[in-house]
């Protein structure tokens, strides 16, 4: 059995530890490396007082070329050497590359990415109408009308065309060229000829 100076010890204790808890400060935190605790930075898209264009995101330096980055215009951005077209199939390099591994393995890695990019606004079957149109519509935002890729003028598209649409964005639909690496929007791009070629023509009515 404890005395009693131990149990006034130990209930002053307990009452300490206690009153400590949930109790707030106003003093600065002390830190010691205090430019690590507060760092200035720019958020994404923010603009900036230190460049003089005022951007954040800053452009690549002219000549610089980044390691990673594809200089190949038929397979970055779709079109031919001399830039007088869109490329007409997926360049045969996409196809046969290792990483790769043939049609039907970049098919499907196509199939993996248009669910997570493209079917929101394109739905499942490429028909356009997604949960993104359906919401919008709902909202009175009529005006949003992603194209089925069943009608005939993107079947008749250039790969490369259809390529660079999917780089560049065009009306609502946002350029994915940032989000994207170069390989998965080729695969992008023969998922939905997989889907026209499951759909035959004539078949949908585009919206």
């Amino acid at each position: 059995m404890k005395s009693l100076p131990q149990l006034s010890c130990a209930l002053a204790l307990v009452a300490g530890v206690a009153g400590c808890r949930g109790s707030t400060s106003k003093e600065s935190p002390i830190v010691g490396i205090r430019n690590m605790y507060d760092q200035p930075k720019y958020d994404v898209q923010e603009e900036s007082s230190f460049f003089a264009d005022h951007r954040t995101m800053r452009p690549l330096v002219e000549g610089v070329v980044a390691t990673e980055q594809e200089t190949d215009p038929r397979l970055a951005q779709g079109r031919l050497d001399d830039q007088s077209g869109y490329v007409l199939t997926i360049p045969a390099e996409v196809v046969n590359d290792p990483k790769v591994g043939g049609m039907e393995r970049l098919v499907a890695r196509g199939q993996a990415r248009y669910g997570i990019y493209c079917t929101p606004c394109h739905d499942g079957t490429g028909s356009g109408n997604g949960l993104v149109r359906k919401r919008a519509n709902a909202g009175g935002a009529t005006a949003f009308v992603p194209p089925t890729f069943h009608q005939d003028r993107i079947r008749h598209m250039p790969d490369g065309q259809l390529f660079a649409t999917i780089s560049n964005g065009k009306n609502n639909m946002p350029p994915y060229a940032m989000q994207i690496p170069v390989t998965d929007r080729w695969a992008i791009v023969a998922y939905v000829r997989a889907l026209q070629i499951a759909r035959p023509l004539g078949t949908e009515a585009t919206p």
